[in-house]
């Protein structure tokens, strides 16, 4: 797998958005519905800018996204939603963080328990895993799209960390205040990334081979596929030959 931020490539998971579109939705609205309690106007309101940007990113319906702000801000009634970090290990000692929306903590903790359970993983305590990660603005652009260079100089100037080469795709970071800025260069000179959110990307990964990979890589599916998480982060890298047997089966 090239890169480390995430625990799929990105074919794998572009084919779970297509088959899971509906839930995908219910999770992005979510996400608006608590973004913007703190304010209806994305203008003012970044965390609801970037909630609304990844929702349109896969053509979640207008009605749906304005249903949502009103919702959050009170101008309709709905659930009572909590915002929650859980943290575990996965197979081969793998740093697992879930990023949760729930109405109810305990039954959402129980789930998530077992979830880690049948899948070689361990649910922790709190802070166990976290400092293994930095919360950053993450955007992951096909190659074929422009050269590391020309990237390089729009994102930097824009005021990003970093830009990796990893083959296929290049990974821009920044800092979570800066997202916005490098976001609108990267459009502004035609780029189009598979991924650009604010996400945490682990300070060092952990190399795994396939039946490891082919573990980690189901409990990963598993959490994703949950309806309360809406992002799973871990620090595992699965080498090209190791995800070229995974891939074969």
């Amino acid at each position: 797998m090239a890169g480390h931020s995430h625990w799929a490539n990105i074919a794998a998971k572009k084919a779970i958005v297509d088959k899971k579109r509906g839930k995908l939705w219910s999770k992005l609205a979510r996400a608006i519905i608590v973004a913007a309690k703190a304010g209806g106007d994305p203008k003012t309101n970044l965390k609801l800018r970037y909630a609304i940007d990844a929702a349109k990113a896969v053509s979640l319906p207008k009605d749906n996204i304005e249903r949502a702000i009103k919702t959050g801000t009170g101008e309709l009634k709905a659930e009572a939603l909590e915002e929650t970090l859980y943290e575990g290990y996965g197979p081969g000692g793998v740093a697992v963080l879930c990023e949760i929306l729930t109405d109810n903590r305990n039954r959402t903790a129980g789930e998530i328990r077992k979830i880690f359970e049948l899948n070689g993983g361990q649910l922790g305590t709190t802070g166990c895993v976290a400092y293994l990660f930095d919360r950053k603005g993450l955007f992951i652009i096909p190659a074929a799209q422009t050269t590391e260079d020309k990237l390089m100089e729009i994102a930097l100037e824009a005021g990003a960390d970093d830009v990796q080469n990893n083959g296929e795709t290049l990974e821009v970071t920044c800092e979570p205040g800066n997202f916005q800025a490098v976001n609108d260069a990267i459009t502004a000179a035609g780029l189009k990334p598979d991924i650009a959110q604010v996400s945490r990307i682990p300070k060092t990964t952990v190399d795994l081979d396939a039946d490891t990979g082919r573990t980690v890589l189901k409990l990963m599916e598993a959490l994703d596929d949950h309806d309360d998480v809406q992002n799973v982060s871990a620090n595992f890298n699965i080498p090209d030959d190791a995800m070229a047997q995974i891939n074969a089966g």
